[in-house]
């Protein structure tokens, strides 16, 4: 399932030229600009993230870590920051765009990496001569801090203040995202927050963002295709990443189900679900429980009865995450190569196989290149032939008695400050006009790809923008900037804005949250099955809603029934429900505990990358 970390791979691919997704060096960092991330409320690993919390604040004045959040909610994050800034949401890429001019303007970045390791800053002519607007000019004329007041409504005098502590900081780092990292961000939002890293030279520095090496683990020998199998590698993919129209997307989960609802027949045969439950966590979740319907044949692996589980015609249960082996390969936003074994700490309960052993034997079972392609016994195998590059690496050589035992690898050392020949871009540097987006749309306007259909066949340059949700121009394009994220619904019809809310102690992905968990949740968050939403004390008084109202919350996709509750920390206009209720299925612990926000969410695509835009649903109360 697409996460925020596919946002960071695609900003690191594009501005760095590397696949993989952004490091953080947290710990070594002076001054954070937490563009959403809820440090505090589960973003990473959390282990990692409470440790270092309290690291940043036990430090002394000489060496305080000063912390910036960046939020339309007083979160658990914001509350307990040095400063907290809530701008309109989805104004974030103008914020950072607004501080990137100041910097600029006032010559606060850093000359030596700018002038030495950076592509498009300034203005440049390429080799046909052509003239090409660099980065620096495009802020300085777009995103003054009083142009982005109007669009943010953070007012432009805490920008500049802002923007000069973050210049005149020793260590500073810009992160970007939104709460737990659950679900992608916007791409351009996040190419903008990380040109301030690049501003300042933060990059591969102590207290940055870092390049680091990948986990040195063994290749499996190459699949062997059969017949079937190379006739479908043909064929463009269901869900349309990774052709031109979605270039750097890795998966999109809901042009799967646009695409299977759009056809008269499904597409898809068989489908195999393991480690996810779309039926509850996609955004506009109905849209693909119509497409889940349209499948023939549906195997799903969970432990659990979830939504998905409940429309599959058969239920392979794994091991439950104490009962099986786990590998783990580098946590979210970890600074060093990490490569972590969950071993089980006891027996199945009941007779449940390990997906990884069952998909090895059917294998088996069917024979020829497939059986040959699977050549170990078991899961446990195929993960022991992986970590055996862990030793042949070199450094910090482990066995695989190693592993199992400590349970852990890693390699800390990093070169921090090294520059040269760590970029992997066209131009071996890093890239504010990122020329791998400057050749995808252009290749993308002009439908070049031989033997395969294109969807923009000769069409012109600004259809192809228009077709991509690009509204910027020029060479603006293919620059970190400020795309306003339409919404699908009637401003009129519905004057609010719906922002779904993720909370440490609530799991909202493909496991439901664990019975106990939710007795932790307050009164004013969930009071027996009623679920409650956060709003503007000023909002609420326009509609008449006291605390603890019953009301019905409408969107173009649906309608939940909510209570109520008041929250000076809530923008005005934005409504705060949280993510990780309203299940339909599981036991009487989970189901019908809350609502799903997910039933109403009206997703768009985000602009180049595609992937669906879930904090951006227009919606209005109706008081009962």
């Amino acid at each position: 399932m697409p996460r925020e970390e596919d946002t960071h791979s695609m900003v690191n691919f594009l501005m760095q030229g590397f696949d993989s997704p952004l490091t953080f060096d947290l710990e070594n960092a002076d001054f954070i600009l937490s563009f959403g991330c809820g440090l505090l409320d589960g973003w990473g690993s959390s282990g990692r993230m409470l440790n270092v919390w309290r690291r940043w604040a036990t430090n002394d004045r000489q060496h305080k870590t000063h912390i910036v959040q960046v939020d339309p909610r007083a979160s658990n994050t914001a509350s307990k920051a040095d400063l907290w800034l809530a701008p309109s949401p989805g104004t974030e890429a103008a914020l950072a765009l607004g501080m990137a001019h100041v910097i600029i303007k006032e010559k606060l970045y850093s000359k030596e990496f700018i002038d030495n390791h950076s592509f498009g800053f300034s203005d440049w002519f390429d080799e046909k001569g052509l003239e090409h607007k660099g980065f620096s000019g495009i802020v300085l004329g777009k995103y003054s801090p009083e142009n982005v007041e109007n669009i943010t409504g953070i007012k432009s005098r805490v920008i500049i203040e802002v923007a000069r502590k973050f210049a005149s900081a020793n260590a500073p780092i810009a992160l970007a995202g939104r709460g737990k990292g659950t679900f992608p961000g916007s791409l351009y939002e996040f190419m903008s927050v990380h040109a301030l890293n690049a501003l300042k030279g933060r990059v591969n520095n102590k207290g940055g963002t870092l390049i680091t090496d990948d986990v040195p683990l063994a290749p499996w020998a190459d699949v062997v295709y059969d017949s079937v199998a190379n006739n479908g590698l043909t064929k463009e993919r269901i869900d349309r990443a990774g052709t031109l129209r979605y270039p750097f997307t890795r998966t999109l989960i809901h042009k799967f189900a646009e695409v299977i609802n759009g056809s008269h027949s499904s597409p898809v045969d068989t489908l195999l679900l393991c480690s996810a439950n779309p039926a509850y966590t996609m955004p506009d979740n109905q849209s693909f429980i119509k497409a889940l319907k349209k499948i023939p044949f549906i195997v799903s692996f969970s432990p659990f009865m979830d939504e998905s589980s409940m429309m599959a015609d058969l239920i392979l249960p794994d091991h439950s995450h104490l009962e099986k082996m786990v590998d783990i390969v580098r946590p979210t936003g970890i600074q060093y190569p990490l490569y972590a074994l969950s071993r089980p700490v006891v027996k199945p309960l009941y007779r449940t196989r390990h997906t990884g052993d069952v998909i090895i034997s059917l294998a088996k079972r069917i024979g020829g290149s497939i059986a040959s392609s699977f050549q170990w016994a078991n899961f446990e195998e195929a993960i022991k032939e992986r970590v055996s590059g862990l030793y042949d690496a070199g450094e910090n050589k482990v066995s695989w008695e190693d592993v199992k035992k400590n349970g852990y690898w890693y390699t800390p050392r990093h070169f921090f400050g090294k520059r040269s020949d760590i970029f992997k871009t066209a131009s071996k540097k890093f890239e504010f006009f990122s020329t791998k987006i400057e050749l995808a749309i252009k290749t993308y306007s002009k439908g070049l790809r031989p033997g395969k259909p294109s969807g923009l066949e000769g069409k012109s340059f600004d259809d192809a923008l228009l077709n991509l949700g690009i509204s910027a121009k020029g060479d603006e394009v293919y620059m970190p900037h400020y795309e306003e994220i339409k919404s699908g619904g009637d401003k009129n019809e519905y004057p609010l804005l719906l922002l779904p809310i993720e909370f440490i102690n609530l799991a909202t992905g493909w496991i439901g949250n664990p019975p106990f968990l939710n007795k932790t949740l307050f009164d004013y968050q969930l009071t027996k099955d009623d679920l409650f939403v956060e709003v503007n004390p000023k909002t609420a008084s326009r509609y008449g809603l006291t605390e603890g109202a019953k009301a019905i919350l409408k969107s173009p996709k649906g309608e939940l029934s909510v209570r109520i509750h008041h929250f000076d920390g809530a923008m005005p206009d934005v409504i705060f429900i949280p993510f990780g209720l309203g299940h339909t299925a599981y036991d009487r612990y989970l189901k019908g505990k809350g609502v799903n926000p997910n039933e109403i969410i009206d997703p768009i695509e985000d602009p180049l990358s595609g992937q669906p835009v879930w904090w951006n649903t227009r919606v209005k109360l109706i008081k009962i």
